[in-house]
């Protein structure tokens, strides 16, 4: 008799694998429900242990709304999501590369809470070639996929996580970031500092911030300045989008502008002499020259 030879793929093998890793998770969070009360008070006291912790946990960006001006836009970090999804607990998260086209990366985070059976997936997409279409070294890359991952790791895990029962704490974790960091003053210079390290000047700093000098920096710029130095250093921004791409905007539009203004000007005086000229025109009438307007008869004495 023949043995039957039964041809079992790698793919099906590990997707009987991954099932019951999951099976068995299931059956160990049904077993082990969160206890809400519980899961808050870790998630605030993790988030509160020092002012460092509690500032990390924001990121600002500021984008242009539709009327036109700038709007600030506030929301939890990277490392607030990992505090988050740590005390959570009963979560299978996980990070991947999905696309890869030699212009564009794209990062894929998929969370899945094992008692309710929510699953969200959501995708990050970011560039690996300059302005100049040249591709990033190896090193840019891998530093361009580890941040587009981590994005993908918190836009999933804060989608699966309610708002709602979080939002009580976040407020508290901002009071603490706000209300207990050191001296204004000492944080004004670290933050000038940090910043200056980053090729970001105190001009364009003070630009960004709507003043004109240090003293005017107040806690809820100091904790705008951490948060958005947070979505630098998590990818969600850079230097040159911040920074340098809004004064080269502002300097075009400014030069646009002085140039209609030139010429519309130009236009005008154009305009004049052409009407100037239409009102000193004389009329010849019987070899004698006359005034349109006045009539009056121009001879050698009208010279």
């Amino acid at each position: 008799m023949e043995a039957e030879i039964i041809e079992v793929k790698q793919a099906e093998i590990l997707q009987a694998i991954n099932k019951s890793e999951i099976d068995m998770q299931i059956a160990t969070a049904k077993q082990y429900p969160r206890d809400l009360p519980t899961v808050l008070n870790k998630i605030e006291t993790y988030a509160t242990m020092d002012t460092e912790t509690a500032e990390d946990c924001f990121y600002a960006l500021r984008r242009q709304g539709a009327n036109g001006e700038n709007q600030t836009i506030e929301g939890l970090s990277v490392r607030m999501a990992e505090i988050i999804a740590s005390a959570w607990g009963n979560l299978r998260v996980q990070t991947r590369i999905i696309g890869n086209d030699g212009r564009f990366i794209t990062a894929q985070g998929i969370c899945h809470d094992l008692e309710t059976n929510v699953a969200v997936s959501k995708e990050v997409k970011r560039r690996i070639t300059n302005k100049y279409g040249k591709t990033f070294s190896d090193d840019m890359q891998l530093v361009t996929v580890n941040a587009a991952a981590s994005i993908a790791f918190r836009n999933a895990v804060l989608a699966v996580v309610p708002k709602a029962v979080t939002k009580k704490i976040i407020a508290n974790v901002k009071q603490v970031a706000i209300g207990q960091a050191i001296d204004l003053e000492t944080g004004r210079q670290n933050a000038i500092l940090n910043y200056t390290k980053a090729g970001v000047n105190e001009q364009l700093l003070f630009e960004y911030l709507g003043i004109s000098k240090k003293e005017q920096i107040d806690k809820e710029m100091l904790f705008e300045l951490k948060a958005l130095w947070n979505a630098i250093k998590e990818g969600t921004t850079t230097v040159e989008e911040t920074f340098i791409k809004p004064q080269q905007e502002k300097k075009a539009a400014e030069e646009a502008q002085k140039k209609a203004q030139e010429a519309k000007a130009k236009a005008a005086a154009a305009q004049s002499r052409q009407t100037s000229a239409k009102t000193n025109k004389t009329t010849e009438v019987n070899g004698e020259k006359v005034d349109p307007k006045t009539g009056e008869i121009f001879n050698e004495t009208n010279k």
